[in-house]
Parts: structure tokens; C-alpha cells; sequence
């Protein structure tokens, strides 16, 4: 081919990166002005914040196999919030895909429920259960499982309605009702992302468990919130350590469980 008949070169992409700085800078005034965030104010207060955390620079761990103790308590918390959220996810999320649903009525009902469940923070549910039920464990893990029911029944229901039509199609030809139909069609076809969206909220629990305990939820959030009262700074030290390392092996416990998954 003549090199006098080759197309002429596209044009070089222009920088836009001066333009994105500029409104990500006008963005960052804005939060800045509407949020009242007082600069001057924070760098007064380095030197208070720096006295503050040197407080914690001497761990106590004289009570260690107490604090162990507290974290399995929290743990076990953030499991059975999660297992009672996939138990509920899995009865509803059929009900809230619209492909699924065997009625407008019941897929609008499931979905309003899920959205309900989601909108209840995890904090202002257990308070309300440890009102109802008193201090301890279990209001922990039912304010966590109604809480993440919602969010687990969303990523079930919309990655039902993500399968292929024609394996519903397939399954339905040999004549399978509704609970058939998602038994052997909808849940076989998910059941890989499902195990990983699971996985997340209980990764996503472990954390909450902890601070659910700050208001009567048990576990080792309800031991850091008294030592805190106390100012014992050496015991919170070491409690916040503790949760510090269980939460970061959980992440990569995770992390490595989803990756076999793939």
C-alpha cells in the first residue's frame, strides 16, 4: 500500500487532567465550607491528640486468656448473626427476584422487607434487643442478622435474576413448581458468588461485633466500653490490640476462602 493513501493518525487525546484537579479541588472547598471543617482548629489540636494516644503506648496484657475469651464470645456473636442472615436471605431472595417471584404483590413485599431490614442500623437494632432481651451476646447477633438479611437477600435476589433464562426454561419443561424451580435452577447457578457474598458480611460482622458490644451486645466491645469508662488505657490498649489482630487475620482468612472459590 502507498504510504500516501494510509489514514491519518488519530489526534492525540488531550490532558484532561488539569480540568479533573480543578473540580476535584472545587469539590474538596465545598465539603470543606458546608461541613465547617476548621483547619486551624485541628492543628491546635495535634499536640492534645498526640498526649491522648500516648496513653495507650503500654499494652496490659495480664488478662489475655480473659480477653481471648471475649473475642471468641464476639466472634461466635458475628457467626450466628451471619447464619441467621443467610437463613433469612435464602427463604426471601427467591420471593424478591423479579424473575422469580410467583407473584407482583409477594416480589414487591420481599423487597420492601429487604429494604427495611437494611435501613435498620446495626447500632439503634441492638439497642432494641437489649432492651427486650437484656445484656449479652444475643441481642448482638440478632441486631447483625436482621441488619445484613437485607443486604444478603439484595445480592442473592439480583444474582438470581442474573441466570440464564433458559435454565429456569429447562427445568421448568419437566414440569418443577416454584421451590423446585429455585432449588435445582436458580441456587446451583449462584451458588459460587453466593458463598462469597457470605463470606463478605461475615467478615463485615466480625468488625460490627465488636462495636455492638459498646452498647450492652457482650463480646469484647461491652469489656473495652467499661475499661474506657475507667480510663484503664493499659486494658483498652491491649483490647483494641486483640481485635485489631483477630480482625486482620479474619481479612486474609477471607480473602484466601474467596480466592479458592473463583
Amino acid at each position: 500500500m502507498n504510504a500516501n493513501t494510509l489514514p491519518p493518525l488519530p489526534p492525540k487525546p488531550r490532558n484532561l487532567f488539569p480540568v479533573w484537579l480543578a473540580l476535584l479541588m472545587a469539590l474538596m472547598y465545598v465539603i470543606v465550607w458546608d461541613l465547617e471543617i476548621s483547619f486551624e482548629t485541628l492543628l491546635y489540636g495535634l499536640e492534645d491528640m498526640e498526649e491522648y494516644f500516648r496513653r495507650y503506648g503500654a499494652p496490659d496484657f495480664s488478662n489475655l486468656s480473659r480477653y481471648i475469651e471475649l473475642m471468641g464470645q464476639t466472634l461466635a456473636t458475628a457467626l450466628w448473626g451471619t447464619v441467621f442472615a443467610l437463613l433469612v436471605a435464602f427463604f426471601l431472595a427467591p420471593l424478591a427476584a423479579r424473575n422469580l417471584a410467583p407473584h407482583p404483590g409477594v416480589y414487591r413485599l420481599a423487597r420492601e422487607l429487604l429494604n427495611f431490614m437494611r435501613a435498620m442500623p446495626d447500632l439503634l437494632l441492638a439497642l432494641i434487643f437489649v432492651s427486650a432481651l437484656g445484656l449479652g451476646p444475643m441481642p448482638g447477633a440478632l441486631a447483625l442478622g436482621v441488619h445484613t438479611a437485607g443486604f444478603l437477600g439484595k445480592f442473592f435476589a439480583e444474582s438470581l435474576e442474573r441466570v440464564d433464562k433458559g435454565t429456569y426454561e429447562g427445568v421448568a419443561a419437566t414440569g418443577a413448581n416454584f421451590p423446585q424451580l429455585v432449588m435445582y435452577a436458580g441456587w446451583p447457578s449462584i451458588l459460587r458468588e453466593a458463598a462469597g457474598y457470605t463470606l463478605y458480611i461475615m467478615d463485615r460482622n466480625v468488625r460490627m461485633a465488636s462495636v455492638l458490644g459498646l452498647v450492652g451486645a457482650g463480646g469484647i466491645g461491652l469489656a473495652l466500653h467499661d475499661t474506657l469508662r475507667l480510663f484503664d488505657y493499659g486494658q483498652s490498649a491491649a483490647l483494641i490490640l486483640v481485635i485489631l489482630v483477630t480482625i486482620v487475620v479474619i481479612d486474609h482468612l477471607s480473602a484466601w476462602i474467596r480466592e479458592k472459590l473463583q
